[in-house]
């Protein structure tokens, strides 16, 4: 900038020449020069504050348009900007029908090294090699001595063995906050609640995702933040769970069987009591891999779908009579062996040429089960039984209930009717089986077998009539009075239910001889069924009598009463006790 100066020469001399003070022309030129100054400070300074007002409303857009999209979206939970705290590792704990703790959390610590900050890797190595045997010291050296800046030593570690790295005093050797999964009551009702590992992995964090059961089925319930850690209440009782898989347990190993399952399920709301598999396994330590269907890990109760056998003749025999084709003093042929093109159908003993179809349940006859079967058709039989719940997978709460996919007959035809109508030729679950016949206990109205409390509502559709479902538990009820599950009898609890002995499929085609699965399908009290139970035995043999003994009257039955014994009074079932007979006694006077 050429700025002009505030003496010129030329006017000075012009003001001296016409006797003017020189002075004057300075003062003059330094004002107009200040205000030229001020002048282009103020363009500055409007132009500064035109673009902060700018710079200002486009914020101001920002914060707004930013506030408008929070206000629209779903609410989430805030995360702080600590490391590790985008994890959640809340969990919610799981409990009985009784509020009794199943699964809860424990505060823990987990174990993992910084190398470049360590002193004596080896000195650390033997103690952590003496305080964890599962450590290899030389693996530890080698890690401990090599590139790498951080590795994790152990997920998990209790007080006792923190407190004993501690006092190692190695400042490479560090531990991190965990809340581990913990189920107090050891492998107690193992299947249904699966067990739980940690997934994202932090330092200071880690989230615990379910792998298995109801941790796995409910897991985003489990972990949501809006529940505000309540409790996820099952329908289990832990008591009457308890009882189950401890009289399972000693009955498997009596009748020398390789699995066993039961169920108890409540005939009018379908909450399941009690639901146990053998073998199992503590989910405190669950195993890592599952070895196929004789892994303790797999659920016989819910995945295993078996076929079995003549728990399934009440079904034919309950249709037919609601369809009004025949009652329970009807006449079935039941003269053997039956025969349908090269197949035959035999039963266990000749049974003569007729029998009533109270008969052919309490006496357990495939022929006349067939008979049945033959006048029902194929297609109502089909409608029956998926009205029944027994032709898809259970809905239930837990991730194994996925694969209870009944195996159904490639092609139905009227000899598949004929041999599903005693349990051949349709495989289902055992908790398949205790839906159906809860249907059977409560007047013929559909259930669903849930985990959770029923909530309520109307009952669901119907199935059979009052009259077909009474009639069908007089008959159940006889199986165990007059019939093959003769051992279910309880003293004080009316007993009614149907036994099952089904030859086991061999994997290279055809059925094992000496191999079967036997079942026993019941409910009690028999008048008025308040539970239904169903008990499963894989193999068993019978072995306190001069030959063996494979069959459900023999195995699965005596089992089955001595739940029943045992559970009926926790279920608040209340025996019914016969009043003794009088004493002779003679009434006399003294006078």
């Amino acid at each position: 900038m050429i700025r002009t100066p505030l003496r010129p020469l030329a006017r000075i001399l012009d003001a001296r020449r016409k006797g003017e003070n020189p002075d004057a022309i300075e003062r003059e030129n330094m004002h107009r020069r200040h205000e030229e100054m001020r002048g282009q400070a103020r363009v500055q300074a409007e132009g500064r504050l035109l673009i902060l007002g700018a710079a200002f409303l486009m914020v101001f857009v920002l914060v707004g348009g930013r506030m408008a999209l929070i206000a629209g979206s779903e609410p989430s939970e805030p995360r702080a900007s600590a490391a590790g705290a985008s994890i959640r590792a809340q969990r919610a704990d799981i409990l009985d029908r009784r509020g009794r703790i199943l699964a809860t959390n424990m505060e823990t610590y987990s174990l993992y090294a910084q190398p470049p900050q360590m002193i004596d890797p080896g000195h650390a190595a033997d103690r952590l090699a003496a305080i964890f045997p599962d450590l290899e010291r030389e693996a530890l050296i080698e890690k401990f001595t090599g590139k790498r800046k951080f590795l994790w030593i152990k997920r998990k570690i209790s007080p006792e063995q923190r407190q004993a790295v501690h006092d190692i005093g190695d400042p490479g050797l560090l531990f991190g906050p965990r809340e581990m999964r913990l189920y107090p009551n050891g492998a107690l009702a193992s299947h249904v609640l699966g067990g739980a590992r940690f997934g994202r992995e932090g330092v200071h964090a880690a989230e615990v995702v379910g792998v298995a059961g109801v941790e796995k089925k409910l897991d985003s319930m489990m972990r949501d933040p809006a529940r505000g850690g309540e409790p996820v209440r099952l329908s289990l009782d832990l008591t009457v769970q308890a009882a189950v898989e401890r009289v399972l347990a000693g009955g498997m190993t009596l009748m020398n069987a390789k699995g066993a399952s039961a169920v108890v399920m409540d005939v009018q709301t379908g909450e399941l009591v009690s639901i146990a598999s053998l073998p199992d396994f503590d989910p405190n330590d669950r195993p890592g891999v599952s070895g196929g269907a004789d892994s303790p890990l797999f659920n016989r109760a819910v995945q295993g779908v078996y076929e079995l056998g003549s728990t399934f003749k009440i079904f034919a025999v309950a249709q037919a009579m609601d369809l009004g084709l025949i009652t329970p003093e009807s006449m079935i042929d039941t003269k053997g062996p039956l025969k349908w093109g090269k197949f035959l159908i035999r039963d266990f003993h000749d049974y003569g040429a007729e029998m009533t179809t109270s008969e052919v349940i309490v006496k357990s006859s495939n022929i006349g089960a067939a008979r049945i079967a033959q006048q029902i058709g194929v297609e109502r039989q089909q409608a029956f039984l998926r009205d029944l719940g027994l032709l898809d997978p259970v809905p239930l709460e837990i991730i194994e209930a996925g694969g209870s996919q009944p195996l159904l007959p490639h092609r139905w035809s009227e000899l598949s009717a004929m041999t599903i109508s005693y349990g051949h030729g349709l495989s289902v679950s055992p908790l398949h089986l205790a839906t159906a016949y809860s249907i059977i206990a409560n007047g013929g109205r559909q259930v669903r077998p849930t985990l959770l409390p029923h909530q309520g509502g109307p009952g669901g559709k119907r199935v059979m009539s009052r009259e077909t479902s009474a009639a069908a538990r007089r008959m159940l009820r006889r199986v165990v009075t007059d019939g093959t599950a003769s051992f279910g009898e309880v003293s004080g609890y009316a007993v009614g239910g149907k036994t099952g002995t089904a030859d086991k499929p061999d994997p290279q085609g055809g059925y094992y001889e000496d191999k079967t699965i036997t079942t026993f399908a019941s409910m009690f009290p028999a008048d008025k069924p308040q539970y239904v139970l169903v008990v499963m035995l894989d193999e068993p043999v019978e072995t306190t009598g001069p030959e063996p003994r494979r069959t459900a009257g023999w195995t699965a039955v005596p089992v089955a009463a001595e739940i029943i014994r045992r559970i009926a009074p926790l279920l608040g079932v209340r025996p019914e006790i016969e009043p003794a007979p009088l004493a002779d006694i003679t009434l006399t006077s003294s006078n």
